[in-house]
């Protein structure tokens, strides 16, 4: 009786623990990144206000060791943000708009591409100008430091037409003693390389700026990702900043939300990062060390697969999928070889959809199977129980012994379901994180994958097809508190699914479709070999008489 009730208890808690999942995700983290959203606004705009001589954060450590020499670090910050329309120089590529700002910051990238627009139909802006901004210098001598953010950098141009070929612009800016040069050249797919020179030995640092500020929800991790080359990465996300840390032997620099990202990377000489968070701000903040001169490469925008992977195979490393994605990665690479033959993405989640539950179809088989075998099983359970109801012990004896004499696996229909858990969080989180469905259309009403279904009819579907699916199931659950909480959860799903990516409820409605096709395959091949098991039982009866 234990086991039989074990897996009752097992069978609810895994369909209960994909509710919590949807349900943590919808009251809890959602309110709270939009909670930490309006606090940094407010933060903003407390920051305009103040001076700069208020709003200085010195940070004392050890810097890391370059060249094997250690140099004391004492980092003056003060906020020296221009306004969101002062630039120095423009440069437009293909699919982006560069801007640079008076102290040479990479001060707004706006995307160019049709399908990169907000709700209001604009094109969109990556950065938040009142953040930290891409190539910010700071410097470890203070005096220094303060100096450079009242000087002006000086450009070399101010419109640049890099759209067929790429550009290269010098920005300096005079400090007396030392002056910086910042080469910075911009291709026409939108990356670009930057070569930091200062004329002294001056220990400096340099920033990708902080996380890109369009999408920050939910659905996926936002922050910072450190990786080294080696498929190690590091993922500082939003909040978990405590005090001030330092990476070595760092190839990526990544500061990310759901699609884009600002990063900086060199795959030739190692850097070292540190990781800090400023005031009024949970944010993580990366600063790369340097000494005299440095060259790296970046990027700010989607984080699309293709364009990653055309800029360095390495690069698609920056793109996270959380706890699942040592599983997420391949599946994501499944699903673009499938569209590479289909063409569209709505297309590619369903045939995708279908390839997997094939694949798993041992797994369901055995479960289903399992399953439906309890069922049978239930009257002679039901009497077993009322037989020793005062004798746990007995209760749980001879039902192992009716187990053992079916031949059946009481735990049979839980662990194939289990082990499929995985891969269905995995794909959550493709279809969750992919920009390659933002602005893809599917049929009909479905013209971008990455928002909720207008109209409401994926999931309302797919709450139909969830009750179905619940209806063929085999049961064996008695408890009737049980049994309610499972009838309500084709209703609870539906709700919040209205306002899921329409992409993710297509898969959910399709997985739900092929396994109603699976369990009424089931269902029609163990009723065959249930009628074979009782003419054998009659038949061995008669032989017996």
């Amino acid at each position: 009786m234990q086991e039989y009730n074990s897996q009752n208890r097992l069978l609810l808690a895994t369909a209960l623990s994909f509710l919590f999942f949807i349900a943590y995700s919808y009251f809890y983290l959602e309110p709270k990144a939009l909670e930490a959203q309006k606090a940094q606004e407010l933060a903003n705009k407390q920051n305009k206000t103040q001076t700069a001589n208020n709003q200085q954060i010195v940070i004392s450590k050890q810097a890391p060791q370059i060249n094997q020499k250690a140099n004391n670090v004492n980092t003056n910050l003060p906020s020296a943000l221009a306004s969101a329309g002062d630039f120095i120089t423009k440069i437009q590529t293909k699919k982006h708009t560069f801007y640079i700002d008076n102290l040479g910051r990479i001060s707004q990238v706006v995307l160019k591409d049709k399908v990169q627009v907000d709700s209001d139909g604009k094109h969109i802006k990556v950065l938040n100008p009142n953040k930290t901004r891409p190539l910010e210098i700071r410097f470890s001598n203070a005096i220094v430091n303060a100096k450079a953010f009242k000087t002006n950098y000086q450009t070399s141009a101010t419109n640049v037409d890099a759209t067929s070929m790429q550009q290269t612009i010098t920005l300096l800016q005079d400090l007396g003693d030392v002056k910086v040069t910042k080469t910075l050249t911009f291709y026409p797919n939108g990356h670009y390389s930057v070569d930091i020179q200062v004329s002294d030995d001056e220990v400096f640092y340099v920033t990708n700026g902080y996380r890109a500020d369009v999408i920050a929800d939910m659905y996926a991790d936002h922050g910072a990702l450190l990786y080294n080359g080696q498929n190690t990465r590091e993922v500082i996300t939003d909040g978990s900043v405590d005090g001030v840390k330092t990476y070595n032997n760092i190839n990526i620099v990544s500061a990310f939300d759901r699609y884009y990202a600002s990063v900086l990377y060199s795959f030739d000489n190692p850097l070292s990062v540190t990781i800090l968070k400023e005031k009024n701000t949970d944010d993580p903040l990366s600063f790369i060390y340097a000494k005299k001169q440095i060259s790296l490469q970046g990027y700010i925008g989607a984080k699309d697969y293709k364009t990653l992977q055309s800029l360095n195979p390495k690069l698609t490393n920056i793109i996270e999928y959380g706890f699942f994605t040592f599983l997420a990665q391949p599946m994501f690479l499944l699903l673009q070889l499938i569209y590479s033959f289909v063409g569209n993405w709505g297309w590619t989640i369903v045939f995708t959809t279908v390839l997997i539950k094939f694949i798993l179809f041992p797994l369901a088989y055995k479960g289903m199977m399992s399953m439906n075998r309890l069922k049978e099983l239930t009257p002679k359970i039901k009497d077993l129980q009322e037989k020793h109801k005062d004798d746990k012990q007995k209760a749980s004896m001879a039902m192992m012994e009716l187990y053992k004499k079916e031949n059946v696996n009481p735990m049979g229909g839980c662990l194939p379901i289990l082990l499929q858990i995985p891969v269905f969080f995995a794909i959550y989180r493709v279809l969750t994180n992919a920009i390659e469905l933002k602005g893809s259309e599917w049929i009909l009403w479905i013209d971008d994958l990455a928002a909720m279904d207008p109209y409401f009819v994926l999931p309302i579907l797919m709450g139909v097809s969830m009750y179905v699916q619940q209806k063929i199931q085999p049961n064996q659950i008695q408890d009737e508190m049980q049994k309610k909480i499972f009838q309500y959860l084709p209703v609870i799903f539906t709700v919040f699914f209205l306002w899921f990516p329409a992409g993710l409820t297509l898969y959910w409605l399709i997985n739900n479709l092929f396994t109603i096709a699976q369990q009424y395959y089931i269902n029609t091949i163990f009723e065959k070999a249930k009628l074979a098991r009782e003419a054998q039982k009659t038949k061995q009866k008669a032989k017996t008489k």
